[in-house]
């Protein structure tokens, strides 16, 4: 089933309201909820759950034949097993907030994050940051903006002039190979950053704030809008063992072409020492 590209607007539209939405209701939320544990040291708040209820209203009150997939409706599954069929409908994959434990500790470092995924491509993008008041938003052809400016990736060479983010999941034992990953990499970086926000991550990368990214363990509402962005913006992803980007496999490297070709060759190196 291939993609209307007349309708990417409309899309994009949506997408941009539904973030507005569910920021609002994130802010609306800020220093009044209640926190708990989904697992050890990884939270969920009554915020989470009321950002993405709304989300989901704006967007399948538009689309009601879309597909629906948000994070708060799916813990405990892997990222595979949320995977559409091929012949799906166009399916939102939404985070209503990346960088929950930075947003119940008010560190503004959290976003809403929204990506549409039909025929096997990210084909949207929007991550609203409602702290700095930043929309970054993208679709298929289209490019990729800033608050309606557009953004391209960084231009910086190599891994050494770079600053290079990745995230790290809550379950400590998955740490391990990530915190291998950085003790190897932290010698070779200009500097590497860890924000708390796998999709802010991304749309850094996007708006060349950042050089590169790499992570072992994500979920595909962490990264399907930024990989939207960092496509349109002129950046590479793929997954860490070289083979195509895949927002359903848990692994990725991305950045601006020249970083991410070595990025990725440091992170195989690595992987096979």
């Amino acid at each position: 089933m291939s993609t209307d590209a007349t309708r990417l607007p409309e899309y994009l539209s949506a997408a941009i309201e539904a973030a507005r939405v569910g920021a609002a209701e994130l802010e609306r939320w800020r220093g009044k909820f209640s926190v708990r544990e989904k697992g050890r040291a990884d939270l969920v708040t009554e915020a989470d759950e009321a950002s993405q209820k709304l989300v989901k209203e704006v967007l399948l009150g538009r689309f009601p034949d879309h597909l629906f997939i948000g994070e708060e409706d799916l813990v405990g599954k892997s990222p595979g097993e949320v995977r559409p069929p091929a012949d799906a409908p166009p399916a939102w994959v939404v985070d209503p907030l990346d960088g929950t434990a930075n947003y119940a500790h008010d560190i503004p470092a959290y976003c809403v994050s929204i990506g549409l995924w039909h025929a096997g491509r990210a084909i949207v993008g929007v991550i609203l940051d409602p702290r700095q008041n930043e929309l970054f938003s993208a679709a298929a052809g289209l490019g990729a903006f800033l608050n309606g400016k557009p953004i391209r990736v960084s231009s910086v060479p190599d891994v050494a002039g770079g600053i290079i983010a990745t995230g790290f999941p809550a379950n400590y034992e998955k740490q391990l190979r990530n915190l291998e990953a950085w003790k190897r990499l932290t010698g070779h970086a200009q500097s590497l950053r860890r924000n708390g926000s796998t999709a802010l991550s991304m749309a850094y990368v996007a708006a060349g704030r950042f050089d590169g990214y790499w992570a072992y363990d994500n979920y595909p509402w962490d990264v399907l809008a930024g990989a939207a962005l960092i496509a349109e913006a002129g950046g590479l992803l793929c997954a860490t063992d070289g083979t195509p980007f895949d927002p359903y496999r848990p692994d990725l490297v991305a950045g601006n072409p020249q970083v991410h070709a070595e990025l990725l060759k440091r992170l195989l190196a690595e992987s096979e020492g």
